[in-house]
């Protein structure tokens, strides 16, 4: 088993396959990769998707109702049992498929970029339910194709991690440089809705916003509050004419498993937070992230994995969350003695995956440790390249 997917994780990460049920059709990998409406008059090749190129291995599509989606249309519940439901319904196993294009150009003379495909397969599990409060842990498993068809795997790492609370009345925003602020919201405003927080693969945050999940028959959706991000892996890994991704999330269950929409604008803010000039917007981007639940999907390896692992990264949350609480701005560093914060916590996770012993006292003094290496103080010249 491979876990040490580093070089894959500067792939998949970017935006960020495997099996279904007894009724399952057979799904091969698309031999062309396309998009159904792009910019139809450039250049020939010039708007190809770039994005993941390793080919996974065939998957089985789970073809049964959703019970997910079932659970939430039971008549007689109330509306907070149904949002909880909802959240619910995103564990377990999926093939995913990541789209970004850019439809609108903002800018005298911008050049729009091609879009973006690429694709996973994750296990989601539910690492902590107190009623109001739900975590969601995504852990990639991924199966290869190599060139003459055999498939290599699974390679499984942890991946990003979503926090849901309901009636949130602290929101964590992103300010743009690298720097996240604690910003109160009435109560009355966060009355009957829900955060999602979102975490990068090292639990570092990412972006929060408040929303309300809505029901209509069978329809079940979260939309979020405008919200400020960093930029993804797929971006900040290969431009850097831009700083902030401006945007709104929609989640969406199905009767295959959900969706994860984005309506973005990619936009520039100085120094100190506040958008350049009158022309902050470089464009706007459709962002479409499918979630296809899988049947009989070996996720074992997974489960192991996060078995022997989770203590070490509970200590890593922990700490994370009392930086937060001691830092309302918080900033960070992308380095720190010429190494990325997840590098340090995969190499020390990556031991205990492989059987290694989990001592806490020195687990918890190594991530604190680490993690204040990458918090600038306030006051301290000492920055560094931000994400």
């Amino acid at each position: 088993m491979t876990r040490n997917l580093i070089p894959i994780l500067i792939c998949i990460a970017a935006a960020v396959s495997g099996c279904a049920a007894k009724t399952a059709v057979q799904s091969d990998p698309p031999e062309e990769e396309q998009f159904t409406f792009s910019w139809t008059y450039s250049g020939s090749g010039s708007m190809k998707p770039r994005g993941g190129v390793t080919t996974g291995a065939p998957v089985t599509l789970d073809k049964s109702p959703n019970p997910g989606s079932i659970a939430i249309q039971e008549p007689g519940i109330t509306k907070f049992e149904r949002d909880r439901r909802a959240i619910l319904s995103m564990a377990g196993t999926y093939r995913v498929t990541f789209n970004f294009i850019e439809t609108i150009p903002l800018r005298d003379g911008y050049k729009v970029d091609r879009p973006y495909q690429s694709w996973a397969t994750e296990y989601i599990k539910v690492i902590e339910d107190r009623g109001d409060f739900i975590s969601l842990q995504h852990i990639l498993v991924m199966y290869f194709l190599d060139g003459e068809g055999k498939v290599e795997g699974p390679a499984v790492t942890k991946h990003w991690r979503q926090d849901w609370t309901y009636e949130d009345v602290e929101i964590l925003e992103y300010r743009g440089n690298n720097t996240w602020r604690t910003v109160r919201t009435p109560a009355g405003e966060a009355a009957g809705k829900w955060s999602q927080a979102v975490y990068q693969v090292d639990d570092s945050p990412r972006y929060e916003a408040l929303g309300e999940w809505v029901y209509d028959g069978n329809y079940a959706a979260w939309t979020s509050a405008v919200t400020w991000r960093p930029l993804p892996r797929r971006e900040f890994s290969v431009r850097d004419d831009y700083n902030v991704l401006s945007g709104v999330n929609r989640i969406t269950v199905t009767p295959t498993g959900w969706v994860h929409e984005q309506d973005n604008l990619k936009m520039v803010v100085d120094e100190n937070g506040k958008e350049l000039g009158s022309d902050p917007y470089l464009a706007k981007e459709i962002g479409l992230d499918r979630y296809e639940r899988l049947s009989d999907f070996n996720d074992a390896l997974a489960r192991e994995y996060w078995e022997r692992t989770a203590p070490f990264w509970a200590d890593v949350r922990e700490v994370w969350e009392d930086a937060i609480n001691a830092n309302p701005a918080l900033r960070l560093n992308s380095e720190y003695q010429g190494r990325k914060l997840y590098e340090y916590l995969f190499d020390y996770s990556d031991r205990l995956a492989e059987g290694g012993a989990y001592d806490g006292k020195e687990g918890k003094e190594y991530v604190t440790a680490v993690i204040g290496g990458f918090i600038i103080e306030p006051g301290n010249a000492h920055d560094k390249t931000v994400y």
